[in-house]
């Protein structure tokens, strides 16, 4: 439960802090979700269960520690950022790597409307990727070529 618990924490900040970003919905949200109730639960798991004292209080600074930052934070942003980006029109495919290219995307933010931008990706997988601000002189570079089209005209399938 504790691993689970971890790669859970390791995914959310990844995505969070980083230019990291999970691109598949399910997966994001349950990260998301697993991260706002996995930790007063595993806190508790680790707090009750736990026999030896020393696992007992290593295995509750780290969660307390967690806990603490969702309440900084605000349980409510962590949910409206749980979001998936979603791919509205590729701009530039690079002539040299495929799976790189420069996205507009949009991220549903529930009641609040959406999340804009406009940013350079890398795919790592079908779940993942990472993502870069687009440079001003794009247009200049030889390595881009410009493409302009929405998601659905290409036949491409995003999650």
């Amino acid at each position: 439960m504790n691993i689970i618990y971890c790669l859970t924490v390791v995914l959310f900040l990844l995505d969070g802090l980083a230019s990291f970003d999970i691109k598949n919905q399910i997966l994001k949200s349950f990260v998301y979700f697993g991260f706002l109730i996995g930790t007063p639960t595993i806190l508790l798991w680790n707090l009750f269960v736990i026999k030896t004292k020393t696992k007992r209080i290593i295995g509750t600074v780290y969660p307390t520690i967690f806990l603490i930052l969702i309440f900084v934070v605000n349980p409510m942003k962590i949910l409206f950022s749980s979001g998936a980006w979603r791919t509205q029109t590729i701009l530039y495919q690079n002539g040299h790597l495929s799976f790189k290219t420069v996205e507009f995307q949009m991220q549903n933010i529930g009641a609040l409307g959406y999340n804009r931008r406009t940013v350079e990706v890398i795919y790592l997988t079908p779940l993942f990727i990472l993502t870069n601000e687009v440079p001003n002189d794009i247009d200049k570079r030889v390595e881009w070529i410009k493409v302009e089209k929405d998601v659905n005209e290409l036949g491409l399938k995003f999650p």
